[in-house]
């Protein structure tokens, strides 16, 4: 399969960095408690400083969500939603070891992370300006369109597998436990994105080493090879495409 970001997106958003990691082999049953209280205790000492509001990671994502129209309080990206939640509860909630692992990467590095069963895909995956035909199933079962211009992430069968870009996944493609192949998507626009994401897929590659013995592939995508291809069977074959070798 190919992940990429639309030339349209790309040419709005052209700070836009993104880490992308496909894993294969991964179970319910590690044990990654001992991996996510460190990266939460990297959040919580940030935290310490002064609340989200104020990182240059989610300041970027709060003028990218009011640029497109949207109130960045009433819709926060995914990180944003997790650091806020660790300061006000202490604690995130436990769902699937991968997902606890990506949000506790997510609040250390303050990016928003998205995890999605590739089983659940269908073909290549585009982020970009939905058309508003595509079909969006929310974690309760019910089914949604995303508004014409909404930033998704879309596969060939025009299902929409994100709302707001980076606000909320969809239920079709959440991890869960008979989960073995996933494609996880880091993404940010701060000034500093691109090594932040250099070294956030250096972690997520490590844990998942580690963690599961999970082959992987991975790349980190800017505007000048913006596109990833990997093979949904596993294996350290995936790269950072640039424009016109597709």
């Amino acid at each position: 399969m190919q992940f990429e970001h639309s030339a349209q997106l790309r040419a709005a958003y052209p700070d836009l960095v993104a880490g992308v990691v496909h894993a294969t082999g991964i179970t319910a049953t590690a044990d990654v408690v001992p991996r996510t209280a460190g990266y939460l205790a990297v959040a919580r000492g940030r935290l310490a400083g002064g609340a989200e509001s104020g990182f240059p990671e989610i300041q970027a994502w709060r003028r990218a969500y009011a640029a497109m129209g949207l109130r960045p309080t009433q819709y926060r990206c995914a990180s944003e939603a997790l650091l806020r939640r660790l300061r006000l509860d202490g604690e995130l909630p436990r769902v699937h070891p991968l997902v606890d692992l990506c949000n506790a990467v997510s609040a250390a590095y303050a990016v928003p992370i998205a995890a999605l069963d590739l089983d659940r895909v269908d073909g290549d995956l585009v982020v970009r300006p939905a058309r508003g035909d595509e079909e969006y199933q929310t974690f309760a079962g019910d089914t949604e369109h995303p508004e014409p211009g909404e930033v998704t992430f879309a596969d060939t069968a025009g299902r929409a597998h994100a709302r707001r870009w980076t606000n909320r996944q969809s239920g079709w493609s959440a991890v869960r436990a008979g989960t073995s192949s996933v494609l996880i998507v880091a993404e940010a626009l701060h000034a500093d994105a691109e090594p932040t994401m250099n070294r956030l897929v250096a972690a997520l590659v490590r844990e998942l080493t580690d963690g599961w013995s999970a082959p992987t592939s991975h790349a980190v995508l800017t505007a000048t090879a913006p596109r990833f291809n990997a093979e949904t069977s596993g294996g350290d074959v995936g790269q950072a495409v640039s424009p016109g070798t597709r």
